[in-house]
């Protein structure tokens, strides 16, 4: 079965990226100096735009903060206020396209794992497991054919992940 190449490659990105969302962020003085801190972390991503390279994230649970996922392949870097870590992540998606009405929907799990912290997160480590969701509606030609040439007319990604974390 076909897929729509624009949507299944924002959500195959956002499947590894965005699916590794093992939202975690630590603004500067959640931490007493000299002090480890560590527990369960929530974060959550949630995005309406099939094209964008970043999307917000917010993190919850021992430290809470706004910040932006910069997606990548396997590594994404989230970026909050005080420093920035990666997050690698992995795991499998499944993908349904229905020609009739265009509608597409992702459906995905894995783990993720997060290192390379810089200022307020430098000794940041931490992994987890995330869930993500995609639906979205395709594109139609001029005849009313769904088409894989363009983004799709709506999108809606959410990615809720949970892991250990310690700063």
């Amino acid at each position: 079965m076909k897929k729509i190449a624009f949507v299944a490659a924002a959500a195959s990105a956002a499947a590894t990226t965005t699916a590794a969302v093992m939202w975690l962020a630590v603004p500067a003085g959640a931490a007493p100096a000299g002090r480890d801190v560590s527990g369960i972390e929530h974060f959550q991503l949630v995005t309406t735009s099939a094209t964008a390279t970043t999307q917000p994230v917010i993190a919850t649970g021992v430290f809470t903060a706004g910040g932006v996922d910069h997606q990548g392949s396997k590594v994404d870097t989230f970026v909050f206020p005080g420093g920035s870590f990666k997050v690698a992540h992995s795991g499998p998606a499944t993908q349904h396209f229905n020609p009739k009405t265009c509608l597409l929907t992702v459906v995905g799990h894995g783990t993720f794992k997060l290192s390379g912290g810089t200022g307020a997160y430098a000794k940041i480590k931490g992994a987890g497991t995330y869930k993500l969701n995609i639906l979205a509606v395709g594109a139609k030609t001029a005849t009313g054919k769904c088409t894989q040439k363009k983004p799709p007319t709506a999108f809606q990604q959410i990615i809720k992940a949970t892991g250990k974390v310690s700063l």
